[in-house]
């Protein structure tokens, strides 16, 4: 079951115990990252810059509260020497420290559902994909591995104009045929090579008719337009009106 579950990397990684590194905050949190990794690399006073102590400020229900990053860290001023162990303490807060019970509540959820010693074979990136499927939306592949029943060929005008018009189709609008044809629009993990797509003749053009679809088979049934044009609208329509 392919999930719509966008989690960040390293809540991955926090799965199998590997440690957050500066990178894993670039994608959650790109201000805060910027800000660090400026901090590390600056040539310049630290302290005299940035301002900082080894606390960290959020806030809880309307307030500002501080925590210290180590003991009495509120009057200790990050400096030059020590702004490495700054980091390192405020990434460690940040990723664990802070959500140490909602993650562990998390993770053993996780693992009653997908525990066990198959679950040592992936890295954090397979992890992401098994869960939430390819991101690359080849559609080329598909039309590669694309199957034709009911009178239709790979070489039918019907079926060139259908690919042409879906090649020019924006990502958002292959995702919505996607989940019109197969009741997803989730990629599989080995890609959309891997996904048996079976487009059928559904009789001649009609004023009324539109594309449907047998999402159980991946199958989507298209009439035979009289033109690209005609083709290009009735889809449109079925792709934006379906639930």
């Amino acid at each position: 079951v392919i999930l719509d579950a966008n989690f960040p990397m390293i809540l991955y990684k926090k799965i199998f115990g590997i440690k957050a590194t500066l990178s894993d905050l670039k994608d959650y949190d790109p201000k805060m990252y910027k800000g660090l990794k400026n901090m590390l690399e600056t040539e310049d006073d630290v302290e005299d810059i940035f301002c900082k102590n080894f606390t960290v400020e959020y806030e809880a229900y309307g307030e500002i509260c501080h925590d210290d990053l180590k003991e009495g860290g509120a009057d200790i001023p990050v400096t030059n020497e020590n702004r490495q162990e700054y980091v390192e303490l405020y990434l460690d807060y940040f990723f664990n420290k802070s959500v140490h019970k909602q993650f562990k509540a998390f993770d053993d959820g996780f693992k009653l559902v997908c525990g066990g010693h198959t679950l040592k074979l992936f890295l954090p990136e397979e992890l992401e994909q098994l869960v939430c499927g390819s991101k690359i939306l080849d559609f080329h592949a598909l039309e590669g591995a694309a199957h034709y029943d009911d009178g239709f060929d790979k070489d039918s005008e019907t079926i060139k104009h259908f690919w042409e018009i879906v090649h020019s189709f924006s990502e958002e609008q292959k995702r919505k045929l996607l989940k019109f044809a197969t009741g997803s629009d989730r990629v599989p993990i080995k890609g959309l090579k891997a996904l048996r797509f079976v487009i059928t003749k559904n009789g001649d053009d009609d004023d009324t008719r539109l594309p449907t679809a047998h999402t159980c088979f991946n199958h989507l049934l298209l009439p035979q337009y009289k033109s690209k044009k005609i083709l290009h609208a009735r889809l449109l329509v079925a792709i934006n009106n379906a639930e």
